[in-house]
């Protein structure tokens, strides 16, 4: 019997956000794999490290850190190489996946290399947009409000037109695009509706309304939620 491949959402990076099935699979799977970058340690890992009960046999899954393109399918191939020969040697394997597998996750490109030939469970987690939205102790939408969900690196003509008539929208991965989307928000008068979240739940986690951001840098685990109204429960 081949084992069986589990996407295990671990939440925005509190320890104590997973849930009780994702604990459970954590600390009875032999096999644990999570993303990590080419250099340096795993932020997944970080995560779970508290929990895990040793002996486990690991497998970082090495993504180049770059801003130019490189090729990631190669990555993704030979990844669900190794994890498959696990699977046929009957071993469980859990894929650890910050926030949730298939909420912008990597998790799924392995989900679509291994779905036809072994059993494979997505296991949700928190995910960073609800986590923003918690810390900033604001709802991302109320009664008919459409949210809108727009990555930072879409072309800055493609935001706008997103963001014209938006009623509560989130912008994520923001990173170096911060000077780009806040120029947009100032254009459309969207500013003073906008907050901004940067590592959401960790313990170096930032929290304030966007105009009061400087011209630092954003990180890549940073958001920017949107509401019109500017409270979602004004009428």
């Amino acid at each position: 019997m081949t084992g069986k491949l589990y996407g295990v959402g671990i939440g925005p990076g509190d320890p104590e956000l997973l849930t009780l099935k994702a604990l459970r699979l954590i600390q009875k799977t032999k096999v644990l794999a999570y993303p990590a970058p080419d250099v340096g340690d795993s932020l997944a890992r970080t995560i779970v490290a508290e929990h895990l009960p040793g002996g486990q046999t690991e497998y970082p899954i090495r993504i180049p850190m770059v801003t130019e393109r490189f090729p990631a399918q190669d990555v993704y191939d030979q990844a669900a190489k190794d994890i498959a020969e696990f699977l046929d040697a009957g071993q469980d394997v859990v894929v650890l996946c910050e926030g949730d597998p298939f909420f912008y996750g990597s998790f799924m490109y392995l989900f679509g290399r291994m779905m036809e030939r072994f059993e494979v469970e997505v296991v949700p987690g928190v995910s960073s947009l609800m986590a923003c939205s918690a810390m900033v102790g604001a709802p991302l939408a109320a009664r008919n409000d459409v949210m809108t969900i727009i990555p930072g690196p879409v072309d800055a003509d493609i935001m706008k037109q997103r963001l014209r008539n938006v009623q509560a929208a989130a912008i994520i991965k923001v990173g170096r695009h911060f000077e780009k989307i806040r120029s947009i928000l100032e254009e459309l008068d969207l500013v003073d509706c906008a907050r901004y979240v940067e590592r959401a739940t960790m313990e170096n986690q930032k929290v304030m309304p966007l105009s009061e951001v400087g011209d630092a840098k954003a990180p890549y685990f940073s958001m920017i939620l949107v509401h019109k109204r500017g409270e979602a429960w004004t009428l």
